[in-house]
């Protein structure tokens, strides 16, 4: 697992290789460490994760703004929400 600040106001957390709950937890863990309009890139390989990451996403707010595929990874772009 790797979050990182990649530009101003925009953050990268890998967790290729987790499985869940892992990875779910680790973008929640990143995304309260971030500030509202601030973007998260989520890269991960379980596609299950996905469906969780989608609803706590949604739950609080957050919005997927982008999704892409690359050589069995999926990169995700989600924009913080205002508290």
């Amino acid at each position: 697992m790797k979050f990182e600040k990649k530009s101003e106001g925009l953050y990268v957390l890998d967790v290729c290789g987790y499985v869940c709950p892992h990875p779910q937890l680790y973008t929640k863990k990143a995304l309260e460490k971030m500030n509202a309009g601030e973007t998260l890139e989520l890269v991960f390989d379980n596609p299950s994760s996905g469906e969780s990451i989608a609803v706590m996403c949604e739950s609080v707010g957050n919005k997927i703004v982008d999704k892409a595929g690359e050589s069995g990874k999926t990169v995700w772009k989600i924009l913080k929400a205002a508290a």
